[in-house]
């Protein structure tokens, strides 16, 4: 009896997985629930001379939560709107020369070209709408398209610390900045963020079997993450970030 249940079950998920290479149903839609982690930064689009190296890069809690409808066109192609309520953000010490800051000591503040390490702490919680062309080859759906996200909640602060700034210049009055809090110079940006961020997404599905799945993406700002008239930090700043989770097909 036994054998018989698991040759039902097995020829069952065959089936199943036949009609999911077989592709999709037009006009029949789908529904997924989606839960994730983003991996990524908040960067310039090519490391500017005044950045030197990377010292150390610290994931945060990044998670994503969502869900998406497709509406198939055709056996192999269909359309997907989703909404992910979800959180970007990393903390990066950087080395750094001559690099544009403006910061805070002891009440005090003071702008100009600074020397040495530079840690930057940056979140943005967010309600994200991707709308995506999806793409079906055998069990993997492949996506592209463009996404909105308005933010919520944010920050970017951080402190320059181990070295000096030139007041106003390159050649103006040096300030020693130290390692410890009360030597360092605190800066934080958060009011100066936009609210809202457009980029692109290009990602892939990929279905286990029965309802549940996996999926990758990456998601590339294609706006600057700071207003157009802040000119304190120098370079341009986008979000880039990998999406990694599992999906769970609702209907």
């Amino acid at each position: 009896m036994m054998t018989v249940v698991m040759m039902m079950a097995l020829a069952f998920h065959g089936h199943a997985q036949n009609i999911q290479e077989q592709g999709f149903t037009k006009g029949k839609y789908q529904v997924k629930a989606r839960l994730g982690y983003n991996i990524g930064g908040t960067m310039p689009l090519g490391m500017p001379a005044s950045i030197r190296k990377l010292n150390s890069y610290s994931l945060q809690m990044t998670p994503a939560v969502g869900a998406d409808f497709l509406l198939p066109i055709d056996a192999s192609r269909g359309v997907q709107i989703g909404l992910m309520f979800e959180h970007k953000g990393m903390k990066e010490d950087a080395n750094v020369k001559n690099y544009h800051m403006e910061i805070t000591q002891g009440g005090q503040t003071l702008s100009g070209m600074f020397t040495g390490d530079v840690t930057t702490k940056v979140s943005q919680w967010m309600l994200t709408v991707p709308i995506q062309a999806v793409w079906r080859v055998k069990k993997v759906n492949l996506k592209f398209g463009p996404y909105v996200s308005i933010i919520m909640g944010q920050e970017f602060s951080g402190w320059a610390h181990s070295g000096y700034l030139r007041v106003n210049d390159p050649t103006g009055p040096k300030v020693e900045l130290g390692e410890v809090e009360n030597e360092r110079g605190n800066y934080d940006f958060s009011e100066h963020l936009r609210k809202a961020q457009f980029g692109m997404t290009l990602g892939a599905d990929w279905n286990l079997g029965g309802r549940l799945g996996l999926y990758a993406d990456v998601n590339w700002g294609m706006t600057a993450v700071f207003q157009s008239d802040f000119h304190t930090i120098e370079q341009n700043l986008y979000p880039v970030y990998g999406q990694l989770g599992i999906t769970y097909r609702i209907k």
